[in-house]
């Protein structure tokens, strides 16, 4: 914006005076029967924390605006960390609009979230809360979506469908939280429960965060994974649901996140913190172990050696230093850490670095990122990747599925194919996304026909309600889990004047085109 803010005179042009806790609310205060009515007619509190958020923060209040969920039964509780911007402007001229609208500012800058979302949970009147960054924003339904789940769910916590918006593409974050319909189930009864930890799609009960005093610890990086740690530990039930709810922001120009300003180093001394905070909690054996599963397995291998940061830096040392201060923290636990990783490759790093092999780390991972099309064999009924390095020529994938044939017949398309793997027992079926829009997507049974072949017949009458598109198809197994068919040669067909095509995209996997 080309408006000018200054801090002092906008302070005094609107006569605001912090409190002894340092923050003013914005909003003339109400009678105490307004406080009454505003108790039971409101449903859901929805907190957002910003920060010089001026470029996409009228379209994030819009979104909670305009919700189908009457705006009326919304107390959408805004708190402004100290902006420099036009972003107190901005809510301020809301706050007169609406005063179901409560705009807080802060006297001083906190520098993470944490502060400015737990006065959003101090202040929330609702039964059900929610939090929304001030970069992201709702599906039009979202709320109402998530509200009605609980309503007659009676479950603690629900959480639904993202979309990650990207300059050239979209896709959907957490698949294991959006896979299905689920209600009343255990969040220990979902394996991937604690890999995706951020505030966004979810909604819970007020009373099991006010109640179990749950807040963000003031960390710059990782207080929203220690926040909803608490959060599942202390649901009894939870739902979850397919329907999109929220649109997380990551296009190139949206750059002032505090998690890209946040170095690597510092990023992983908030997860040993995180680390040493679930270890204190003591809690049942099986929670513990899938929760440090994600703060072991994907904060502290993945997200630091299988990131380009680590393959161009020139102090790989410092790396090294901040993994031994990991591998400390599992030497007090009664089991071994790598029983719980997802993906093999990262059990071969791990004993990389337990070895002294620290200098193998990134020329695997390298190869890993780099090489799009691996080969893999198939060695007793198991499929490994091959490498080109000797001391680990095989390494093992967890699944892996072969397109045999593909055949067009007068009113039907049939794919034969095999899969090899941990997870043979348990495919699902064949989904068939849209590239551009994740939410459009087609799914259909597969049929096995032998120990590892699988058939999938689609009718062209079904075919020919596709909207033209290029689809992406993957194998889904474990209810969320997903591969791509290996392939090469395309089929395609002409019918009723549109072109369906079954090719070999870049990576050679089947894709799908209608044109």
């Amino acid at each position: 914006m080309s408006n000018t803010y200054n801090k002092l005179d906008f302070e005094k042009q609107h006569k605001i005076q912090y409190n002894s806790d340092g923050y003013f609310i914005a909003n003339k205060k109400p009678s105490l029967f307004d406080v009454l009515k505003k108790k039971k007619d409101k449903v859901v509190t929805v907190v957002t924390p910003v920060y010089n958020a001026e470029k996409y923060l009228t379209k994030t209040i819009d979104s909670v605006v305009n919700q189908t969920l009457n705006f009326n039964e919304i107390e959408y509780i805004l708190v402004d960390d100290g902006s420099t911007d036009q972003s107190r402007p901005i809510l301020l001229d809301y706050a007169k609009k609406y005063a179901n609208m409560v705009v807080v500012f802060l006297e001083k800058n906190t520098g993470t979230p944490a502060q400015p979302r737990n006065l959003g949970i101090e202040l929330a009147t609702a039964p059900y809360i929610t939090f929304l960054d001030a970069d992201d924003w709702l599906e039009q339904d979202g709320l109402e979506t998530l509200y009605q789940i609980l309503k007659e769910s009676n479950d603690d916590y629900v959480v639904g469908k993202t979309i990650q918006v990207e300059t050239k593409s979209t896709k959907i974050v957490g698949e294991h939280e959006s896979c299905m319909e689920r209600r009343g189930v255990l969040p220990t009864s979902i394996p991937h429960i604690f890999q995706h930890l951020g505030p966004r799609s979810r909604m819970m009960k007020t009373s099991v965060l006010k109640e179990n005093n749950i807040r963000y610890p003031e960390m710059k990086f990782a207080e929203d994974k220690q926040f909803f740690i608490d959060v599942l530990t202390n649901a009894k039930t939870i739902s979850t649901t397919t329907k999109p709810i929220y649109y997380l922001n990551r296009l190139d120009e949206n750059d002032a996140s505090l998690t890209k300003q946040t170095s690597i180093i510092q990023k992983m001394d908030t997860n040993i913190k995180v680390i040493n905070y679930v270890k204190s909690k003591k809690l049942d054996i099986k929670t513990e172990k899938m929760i440090l599963n994600r703060l072991y397995e994907f904060d502290c291998i993945t997200r630091l050696f299988n990131r380009q940061h680590f393959f161009k830096s020139k102090n790989k040392e410092a790396y090294y230093e901040k993994f031994n201060e990991v591998i400390e923290t599992t030497k007090d636990l009664p089991y071994s850490i790598e029983d719980q990783f997802f993906h093999p490759i990262n059990k071969v790093v791990y004993h990389m670095f337990l070895n002294g092999d620290q200098e193998k780390i990134a020329p695997l991972f390298m190869w890993d990122k780099k090489e799009k099309v691996k080969e893999i064999e198939i060695i007793d009924d198991l499929p490994y990747m091959v490498t080109p390095f000797e001391e680990n020529k095989h390494i093992r994938v967890s699944m892996a599925g072969f397109y045999h044939e593909g055949t067009f017949q007068e009113d039907k398309y049939t794919l034969s194919f095999s899969v090899y793997g941990d997870y043979i027992h348990e495919v699902n079926d064949i989904v068939l996304r849209d590239r551009n829009d994740p939410a459009n997507q087609y799914s259909f049974n597969v049929m096995k026909k032998d120990d590892y072949l699988f058939e999938l017949t689609i009718p062209m009458s079904v075919l020919k309600g596709f909207k033209k598109a290029g689809y992406a198809i993957f194998l889904r197994y474990n209810d969320y889990q997903k591969i791509s068919l290996i392939r090469k040669e395309p089929n395609q067909i002409m019918y009723e004047k549109r072109l369906y095509q079954f090719y070999t995209t870049v990576n050679s996997n089947l894709g799908f085109n209608i044109k």
